[in-house]
């Protein structure tokens, strides 16, 4: 016999596009593009080394466990990246201050790490109920739920011991969770393709970019290492040229436009061509930027068939993207 129907997860239903006003959109892309060049600037060498693919597909199959909306687990999955470079970060400065002043104290730091990975599930859990308190619409996670489910995995924990968790979490972040994420990008951008006239449906591309976006989630680093190849133009990159590459990573406007040419050639690639010279127009990326960028994710995604392969796209397109990165890390 079925078990009880399980809440839906949070959808598409509710969703509409072209409801805001165009000085609300400007003013959002405006803000959301500010943010991206911070980011940009300040992307360190450690940023990424979290998003495993294990970690994150444990975050996803929580937030769909518990029925949150998809923003929630990419905002979950940015905070638990942020935490857990603060903490690599002190358990590291710790590390060399004590071998520095006292080689027989090195112990402790080894301490610290172990609290940190026995602590590791503790502190995602609280990184998901986090995320779900900055929705709008996702339903908030009860203490009761969660302790409930770090019992199912044989983890027993306090209401107090999930509070402080919480806290630290907020402390470690200086209370800065509210973090941007490649979905808000996306959606700023597919709101401004509509009132451009953009010829494949914003609901329809809305649906298909989730899904990729997923997919770039969990396969992070293949993704990507694919781009920096393609940037340099050489199969075995240096580390230098890895550490430069960095900020590519930390480009969510860079990403977004990847995943919307990426899901109009999915869903109507006569009008690919199209798309990508409204992205280009909207956020001044380079038309073979956002081209490489959408051959990588679908060549991750559904095979060989891609813009590359399947249309004849001008020189100017089929030329390698990210020069401008390969030119700063050589």
């Amino acid at each position: 016999m079925d078990g009880p129907v399980r809440p839906r997860l949070a959808s598409l239903v509710d969703f509409q596009f072209g409801v805001v006003t165009t000085e609300t959109i400007e003013d959002t892309l405006l803000h959301l593009a500010q943010q991206n060049e911070q980011a940009v600037r300040e992307a360190a060498g450690q940023l990424g080394s979290f998003r495993e693919p294990r970690i994150v597909e444990f975050v996803f199959l929580l937030s769909e466990e518990w029925c949150l909306e998809k923003s929630v687990s990419y905002q979950a999955v940015e905070i638990l990246e942020r935490f857990m470079v603060k903490q690599a970060e002190n358990i590291c400065r710790q590390a060399r201050i004590q071998l520095r002043d006292n080689k027989r104290e090195f112990q402790n730091w080894r301490a610290l790490k172990e609290q940190l990975f026995n602590k590791f599930t503790l502190r995602l859990v609280s990184c998901v109920q986090l995320a779900s308190k900055l929705s709008f619409q996702s339903k908030i996670i009860s203490n009761v739920t969660v302790l409930n489910f770090l019992q199912s995995l044989g983890y027993l924990h306090t209401k107090e011991e999930l509070l402080e968790s919480e806290l630290d979490v907020l402390k470690s972040l200086n209370f800065q969770i509210n973090l941007p994420t490649p979905l808000a990008y996306v959606e700023i951008l597919l709101e401004v393709l509509g009132y451009n006239g953009c010829l494949v449906p914003a609901m329809r591309l809305h649906a298909t970019c989730l899904t990729l976006l997923d997919l770039v989630y969990l396969l992070h680093e293949p993704i990507y290492e694919s781009l920096l190849r393609a940037s340099i133009e050489n199969s075995t990159p240096s580390q230098l040229q890895g550490e430069k590459f960095i900020s590519v990573k930390e480009d969510f406007m860079l990403l977004a436009v990847g995943i919307i040419a990426a899901s109009a050639f999915i869903q109507s690639h006569e009008c690919w061509s199209q798309v990508v010279e409204h992205l280009q127009s909207i956020t001044g990326i380079a038309l073979a930027s956002i081209a490489e960028f959408s051959y990588a994710i679908l060549t991750h995604s559904v095979g060989a068939n891609t813009p590359g392969r399947q249309q004849s796209i001008p020189p100017h397109l089929a030329a390698r993207a990210l020069k401008t990165v390969a030119s700063c890390n050589t």
